[in-house]
């Protein structure tokens, strides 16, 4: 990142105190093993296979509206952190632990957060798609493809409920460790943080395309994928 202004320079060389000051402090606390884990959670390598599951999955027709958002959004976030870090080219911090290796060129970069954003990309789109996740479940249990016990009372809501703050937990922890992993200045993470809850509102205002989704050939392949499940037990 090129330093223009004095002020700018002054933010960028307080936010490097600031990171290096909540690295040394935080990490000690948290096990290198535990924010690696962490890194992989959020990785897009890890998330977006997950969703492509989950729509080849015999939960994916009632959940279709809200995997539709979710699929198209990591893209959409994998293309906006990707220009981002090209255009601001902010080098990581020098104490950033050894075990990352850059998959792509722009890796190497750190403005913004690429983790963060993801993580609060799922967190807002979950949050946002709430109604439709509780619709989803009831239609589930409806149909006898969610056993009665998992939903303890039949309440579905506390059930979404209790999702949506256990996601929002997993975003921050996972957010705050990459300042405590050295990979990331704090403005990184918050900028990453801002971002994602962003496209959380973008995917699921204009990204639901769960009719394309429901195209025949991709029906069948999702028929294909359970008729193989079946046979396999």
């Amino acid at each position: 990142m090129v330093a223009g202004t004095p002020l700018l320079r002054r933010l960028i060389a307080v936010d490097a105190a600031i990171s290096q000051f909540l690295h040394t402090l935080f990490h000690p606390f948290f096990p290198t093993a535990l924010l690696l884990l962490l890194e992989i959670s959020a990785d897009f390598r890890f998330s977006f296979p997950i969703c492509l599951a989950l729509l080849f999955s015999p939960l994916s027709p009632p959940l279709l509206p809200f995997l539709s958002s979710l699929l198209f959004g990591l893209l959409l976030d994998l293309a906006v952190v990707g220009l981002t870090k090209a255009i601001f080219r902010r080098q990581r911090p020098h104490y950033n632990h050894s075990s990352m290796s850059a998959v792509v060129a722009v890796d190497k970069f750190s403005f913004p957060s690429g983790h963060s954003t993801r993580v609060f990309f799922v967190a807002s789109l979950v949050s946002l798609s709430a109604v439709a996740i509780e619709a989803a479940l009831l239609e589930l249990k409806a149909g006898g493809g969610l056993p009665e016990r998992w939903i303890v009372g039949g309440d579905e809501g506390r059930v979404v409920e209790i999702v949506v703050i256990g996601v929002f937990a997993w975003a921050g922890i996972t957010a705050s460790s990459r300042v405590f992993l050295g990979r990331h200045f704090f403005l990184d993470v918050l900028a990453g943080v801002c971002l994602g809850i962003l496209e959380g509102f973008v995917a699921f205002r204009f990204l639901r395309f769960e009719d394309f989704l429901r195209h025949p050939t991709l029906s069948e392949c999702r028929r294909g994928c359970k008729l193989s499940a079946w046979n396999l037990h």
